[in-house]
């Protein structure tokens, strides 16, 4: 494929037209009678023991974010596969610690109640721009919903100047009463094929599978997701994270193993670059409210 051909800008009014339509969506779940009533916004400001987090490791949640609040977080992955070398190179590297790493920064922000918009950027130069509307609470529990958000957003690479991306599609939960949760996120990525790739397909459609459990009535979770590469552009190997986290007041601290480096949508459908490579990595998020 040739450069301008994977570098042309993914059609933005499009995502855009997604997102603002998203709201007219949720006036019309609410009125249907089988629908259970909006959440309550000043539920949002309170500790949802189920859902302490907006991610999983890299995934979305359906955590809601209060209107006009902040959320920062920080994501970290050693680039040093956990397997390289023999067990003394491992300590002495330092459990890979030693190594470079990918960083990525995010800033989320409660634009209305049920709906956030985030910036991410990962230190190789990608920018993410993202939006995220809950438009269907359904549950006979109102103390263990299940929710449908919408998810689209758009990501280019060198500072958002060139090779841009795109990706529309939803994040499902089912809450368990303060115990966690589980997930699908089914995700259509565009022009995911690197420039160098001869892979025949620019798209890729990953299906997000994941779960939050709570251990005990403690503030330690641990969490697992994983995206296969469902349909289309699929030379990398299928994203895969195990975590074990901590919250403490507004802060939630995630140690992580995964088989990719990817944070991302573009970077997570392209996936991890060897089987069998597993790295390192942490998440720190805090709630300014």
């Amino acid at each position: 494929m040739s450069t301008s051909s994977c570098s042309r800008p993914f059609p933005v009014f499009l995502l855009l037209s997604l997102l603002i339509a998203a709201p007219a969506a949720a006036q019309t779940a609410a009125a249907a009678p089988s629908n259970p009533p909006a959440q309550d916004p000043s539920v949002d400001l309170q500790v949802n023991v189920a859902q302490p987090d907006f991610t999983l490791s890299a995934l979305p949640t359906t955590l809601r974010l209060p209107k006009g609040k902040f959320s920062f977080r920080l994501t970290h992955r050693f680039t040093r596969a956990i397997a390289e070398g023999d067990v003394g190179d491992f300590f002495a590297d330092f459990f890979g610690f030693d190594s470079s790493a990918r960083i990525g920064l995010e800033l989320r922000y409660g634009l209305l109640p049920g709906t956030q918009v985030l910036v991410h950027r990962t230190n190789d130069r990608t920018i993410q721009f993202a939006g995220q509307h809950q438009f269907l609470r359904f549950a006979r529990n109102p103390a263990a919903p299940g929710v449908v958000d919408a998810v689209v957003a758009i990501e280019g690479g060198n500072n958002f100047s060139e090779d841009f991306s795109g990706t529309v599609g939803a994040a499902i939960s089912k809450e368990f009463a303060g115990r966690g949760a589980v997930y699908l996120q089914p995700l259509m990525v565009f022009n995911t094929r690197p420039l160098n790739s001869t892979d025949p397909d620019e798209h890729t459609f990953l299906l997000g599978v994941g779960g939050r459990l709570r251990l005990w009535q403690s503030r330690a979770y641990v969490v697992f997701e994983a995206a296969p590469q469902v349909a289309g552009y699929n030379e990398g190997i299928d994203h895969v994270s195990f975590g074990i986290e901590t919250r403490a007041g507004g802060h939630v601290f995630q140690f992580t193993i995964a088989n990719a480096l990817g944070t991302t949508y573009r970077q997570i459908a392209r996936g991890g670059e060897q089987s069998g490579d597993w790295y390192i990595g942490f998440n720190l998020s805090r709630k300014f409210y």
